[in-house]
């Protein structure tokens, strides 16, 4: 019989289920939280438990947020005419820091994937199209991720977009193919971001 202390395997396999903690790592992190100070540990639990909390989706734009509508949806100052797509809360993050989007995001919170089976109403897409007919949106630019998902994404949208009389851009190819936007430098995503193309 294998030796396990059942609170140390049940704080393991907590960690494992976050993403990209494989199980060596998981151990890794648990041991380091067993031999952290008390207090730390404390103030680790409870941002983590103040995050969950206070965070939720913004009720325009889907980003992630501590008030609704959130800081840019609210912010005078950009241009509401321009929507950037993005399929998750931290590519919105990712664009900001380029400083090269200057209008507001809307977040699909994922991408078309028939394998897993999200189709289009699992999508924030309808929010979309009513933000697009409501605030007069002159362009909106796909920024979805350059893999198949990201790309039968955009051109779903662009079919059902273009109709509406608006111009449809798509970020340009400056990112590898099958990476994500969370992963990119800020010079890429700008390069990007100035080449895009009409689809």
């Amino acid at each position: 019989m294998v030796y396990q202390i059942q609170s140390l395997q049940k704080l393991v396999e907590a960690l494992h289920r976050l993403p990209g903690i494989g199980p060596k790592t998981a151990e890794r992190l648990a041991y380091y939280i067993l031999k952290t100070n008390k207090e730390e540990v404390v103030d680790l639990a409870e941002a983590i438990k103040l995050a969950k909390e206070s965070i939720r989706y913004c009720s325009i734009c889907n980003n992630v947020t501590d008030t609704d509508p959130c800081a840019i949806c609210q912010n005078p100052d950009r241009d509401h005419t321009k929507i950037c797509v993005v399929e998750e809360p931290f590519d919105v993050i990712a664009l900001e820091k380029t400083r090269g989007h200057k209008g507001v995001y809307h977040v699909l919170l994922g991408a078309l994937s028939p394998i897993e089976g999200i189709g289009p109403e699992d999508l924030k897409i309808k929010d979309l199209l009513s933000r697009i007919e409501k605030d007069n949106v002159q362009e909106v630019i796909i920024a979805t991720n350059p893999n198949v998902e990201g790309e039968a994404t955009a051109l779903y949208l662009s079919r059902l977009i273009k109709p509406l009389g608006v111009k449809v851009m798509r970020i340009a190819y400056g990112l590898p193919i099958g990476s994500s936007l969370e992963y990119a430098d800020e010079m890429t995503l700008s390069k990007a971001l100035e080449g895009r193309k009409e689809l």
